[in-house]
């Protein structure tokens, strides 16, 4: 089974995917391929859609998977049946789960200015503050280098995104203020801004579990309930521009969203939003009386 997974791999690098992306992709079909190794006893060539299903069903059972998840675990298999195997695909046959979708959590401008300002460690504090200033992913934080901010322009260089576009990102003044004083006090990083925790020599980036177990952990320290993840300082963003008047289109590009409708959140998120309109009932009844 292992050459199976070599070739996956080699397939996800020739797409040109990022290496988490490649991490995410990988993660379905090993517990795949080891089923076919252990419980079916089959080569992947020789499995059928009804054994597909069946893995498709003991993976949720055996993980708790959620929908969402679970079509993770089929676009992995897809991906594998087409370019690993080059055999054709039937959606038909296993198709697509329907989920819910749900709100995001947001804390309040107030909510985030409690958390940052109360933040001990500058480091975190610093990485926290920009996320939220300027609306970044962690894994933007985490891979920010020294030539990606341009105080000049007050602006952030964001590569390398999700979205796969370049773009530039809002440079907050305080967020800077705290950004030059976090680089002077970690002895002028000239590469990666955040280097690893563990070594500080190494050429690689601060790893995004790092502010995520920090959050929680400062979470606790205020006596919140943990709600909070770094996305929710994202998300944050996005809401509270809204609130104070920015256009969707303007909210769009600075987020690095590459359809509107990603956009559109935050219209059900901000105060100001769905909840500010008026229903026509109220305004037809006007001067007059509703009877009972």
């Amino acid at each position: 089974m292992n050459r199976y997974l070599k070739r996956y791999r080699e397939m996800i690098t020739l797409r040109g995917l990022t290496d988490h992306t490649m991490k995410s992709y990988t993660t379905y079909i090993s517990a795949y391929l080891d089923y076919l190794d252990h419980v079916l006893k089959r080569a992947p060539r020789d499995v059928t859609w009804n054994q597909l299903r069946d893995f498709i069903r003991y993976i949720q059972k055996e993980r708790c998977l959620s929908d969402r998840t679970i079509n993770t675990a089929i676009s992995q298999l897809r991906f594998f049946t087409i370019y690993v195997l080059h055999k054709e695909w039937d959606d038909s046959q296993l198709p697509m789960r329907r989920f819910d979708t749900y709100l995001p959590y947001v804390p309040t401008e107030k909510q985030v200015w409690d958390f940052i300002s109360t933040m001990t460690d500058l480091k975190q504090k610093t990485m926290v503050a920009i996320m939220y200033s300027a609306g970044l992913r962690i894994g933007e934080v985490c891979h920010l280098r020294y030539e990606d901010i341009d105080r000049t322009n007050m602006r952030i260089h964001i590569a390398h995104t999700k979205g796969r576009n370049d773009r530039y990102a809002i440079l907050s003044k305080t967020a800077l203020d705290l950004l030059t004083e976090y680089w002077f006090a970690y002895r002028r990083p000239m590469n990666w801004l955040f280097p690893q925790q563990w070594n500080r020599n190494s050429d690689r980036p601060i790893s995004t579990n790092f502010l995520t177990r920090r959050i929680h952990d400062h979470e606790r320290a205020l006596g919140w309930e943990e709600k909070l993840t770094c996305h929710s300082f994202r998300h944050a963003f996005g809401t509270h521009l809204y609130e104070n008047g920015t256009d969707l289109l303007t909210i769009k590009a600075l987020l690095g969203h590459r359809s509107l409708n990603s956009t559109t959140i935050y219209v059900h998120l901000a105060n100001n939003g769905i909840s500010n309109a008026i229903s026509p009932l109220d305004r037809i009844a006007g001067g007059h009386h509703v009877q009972d």
